[in-house]
């Protein structure tokens, strides 16, 4: 039998008419601000259009956004109209996004796997390289509950999380007690924090998504001298879980566990 030949994404747009004429594809990725978290607030379009170079000096623009593992989420093709000066960065471009394929954005998956670090690629290079991984049914909003062991969310992801009261995240984390970990990307600090007493992590997690600090003293601290906008560093994760029945002195006891191995009173946010 023959190589089943993959489904690639110029096909896919081709059925729809849409023009694609001088392009670049855009691998959407930041280490400041993630493209994924931007796309699930509505605000991808606004982000791709402040650039530090004249990065889309084409007719249109291919956009993909980097999940893991060498995959991209389809997020649009747009239309360059023009650039000017930027207020926030040197140069804004003004962009709209060509019709037909609505229902394809967040939807189709694409395998790509970059061999180098641009991310503003020519079409005439790369573009028959990719491939149609997946068609979803429904248009990605915000990831799936990973596991306990792979959970590392932001705090905009969070807020959207608690705000959209995603399902997987809340059954999962509201039926467990256990110990957090808070790492501000700013600088390195952590804050090991705990849910017990039969109050599940998730709703422990509600309450830094509502204020930032989670009421606790040594974070409020932290706000008073930095501003609200510093929970934007912070990003989450668990440490350890343990289920309703777990005693609040067995949840304090891996707490504090947790604080020495990770120095988090001698170099972090936690003070007791």
């Amino acid at each position: 039998m023959g190589e089943v030949k993959m489904l690639g994404v110029l096909e896919i747009l081709q059925t729809r008419n849409i023009p694609l004429g001088k392009y670049k594809i855009h691998l959407a990725t930041s280490l400041r601000r993630s493209p994924l978290d931007l796309f699930f607030e509505g605000r991808f379009k606004e982000w791709q259009e402040e650039q530090n170079a004249l990065n889309f000096q084409c007719e249109n623009i291919l956009s993909l956004i980097s999940l893991e593992n060498g995959l991209w989420l389809f997020a649009g093709v747009y239309k360059v109209l023009g650039v000017n000066k930027g207020k926030l960065s040197p140069y804004l471009y003004k962009t709209e996004l060509l019709p037909n394929q609505e229902d394809l954005i967040g939807r189709v998956v694409v395998n790509y796997k970059r061999t180098f670090r641009a991310s503003y690629i020519w079409c005439h290079k790369w573009g028959h390289l990719l491939e149609v991984a997946e068609i979803k049914p429904q248009r990605m909003r915000v990831r799936e509950f990973p596991g306990y062991n792979r959970i590392i969310v932001s705090y905009r992801e969070l807020r959207l999380l608690v705000t959209r009261q995603e399902s997987t995240w809340k059954s999962a984390l509201e039926n467990v007690q256990g110990v957090y970990l808070i790492g501000d990307k700013s600088n390195g600090k952590f804050y090991v924090g705990s849910a017990y007493g039969g109050e599940g992590i998730w709703h422990r997690w509600e309450c830094y998504a509502l204020t930032g600090h989670g009421d606790n003293v040594e974070l409020i601290s932290l706000f008073t001298d930095k501003g609200l906008q510093h929970a934007e560093n912070f990003q989450y994760s668990v440490l350890e879980i343990a289920d309703l029945h777990a005693t609040p002195e067995f949840i304090i006891q891996r707490e504090n566990y947790w604080k020495e191995a990770l120095l988090s009173r001698q170099y972090g946010y936690n003070a007791n």
